[in-house]
């Protein structure tokens, strides 16, 4: 099993850079979301918190097991302004069906041409399908946590909104920082001189 906490991925010239703090392309997909087809573009995601959860299909195995937990957490996500977009490289009318035979509430984005898979650098080439790469977007559309894990390890919703507090937190508050294991409510670390290594 291989879990990846951070990757890079290459420019022109060939230099490696990290995700961390880029942000968001432009952009224009189609989702499924409340019985309707919506465009979806960056200034969607500005002024809220998001979620882009990439997943290789919706009718797989482990990928309804990860589209079904979100759901269970998907109100605790709204009530911290943050929406979630799952995404694959099936189309918005995939979506559909996916919706109509499930409780799904959140809006899925159909990526069938597979600019945003590559924009966010999870499309797998050998496969034809995107990884399992999650992103947690500030509201200036920065990228301020990512993840992506092998396509047989399922992730759990619970752990991503635990770090969505956590860069909610540190957002609001610069100057305090959030210890392992923190989790709401928890008491943080000033970053003064003399918390070092405390």
């Amino acid at each position: 099993m291989i879990i990846l906490s951070f990757y890079s991925h290459t420019l022109d010239g060939g230099d490696f850079v990290s995700l961390l703090y880029k942000e968001v392309d432009d952009f224009e997909a189609y989702a499924y979301h409340q019985k309707q087809f919506k465009k979806v573009t960056k200034k969607d995601l500005l002024g809220k918190w998001t979620l882009f959860f990439f997943y290789p299909a919706d009718f797989t195995f482990v990928c309804p097991t990860e589209l079904e937990d979100l759901q269970e957490k998907y109100q605790e996500f709204k009530k911290v302004n943050c929406e979630i977009y799952a995404i694959s490289t099936d189309t918005h009318f995939a979506h559909k069906t996916w919706h109509d035979i499930s409780k799904i509430e959140y809006p899925m984005i159909g990526d069938p041409t597979h600019s945003l898979t590559y924009d966010f650098d999870v499309f797998d080439e050998n496969d034809g399908l995107a990884q399992r790469g999650s992103f947690i977007i500030d509201p200036e559309g920065k990228i301020v946590v990512y993840e992506v894990n092998a396509g047989n390890v399922g992730r759990n919703a619970e752990e991503l909104l635990r770090r969505l507090h956590a860069c909610q937190f540190v957002y609001e508050h610069g100057n305090n920082v959030c210890p392992a294991k923190w989790k709401l409510g928890e008491k943080t670390i000033q970053t003064t001189i003399e918390n070092i290594g405390k």
